[in-house]
């Protein structure tokens, strides 16, 4: 009796498209009112959006921030 072998790298069942609801670096510049937090993060992580914001000429805490509001935005 012969046996399929299953290729580990291709998915099981039908696939499902999910759109991405995080938005892109660059619409994360924008200001509003804020309050101060304390928050630990990846040095990985803050080098990444201390790039970008480069990039965008803009600081990367509003991208932080922005991109914790658009989390709450999807999720509230």
């Amino acid at each position: 009796m012969k046996r399929n072998k299953r290729d580990e790298n291709m998915p099981i069942g039908s696939l499902k498209k999910i759109t991405d609801f995080l938005p892109p670096p660059e619409e994360l510049a924008v200001p509003d009112e804020t309050i101060k937090v304390t928050l630990s993060l990846k040095k990985a992580s803050v080098e990444f959006f201390k790039q970008k914001a480069r990039q965008c000429h803009t600081k990367y805490q509003k991208m932080l921030r922005e991109l914790v509001d658009k989390y709450v935005e999807q999720y509230a």
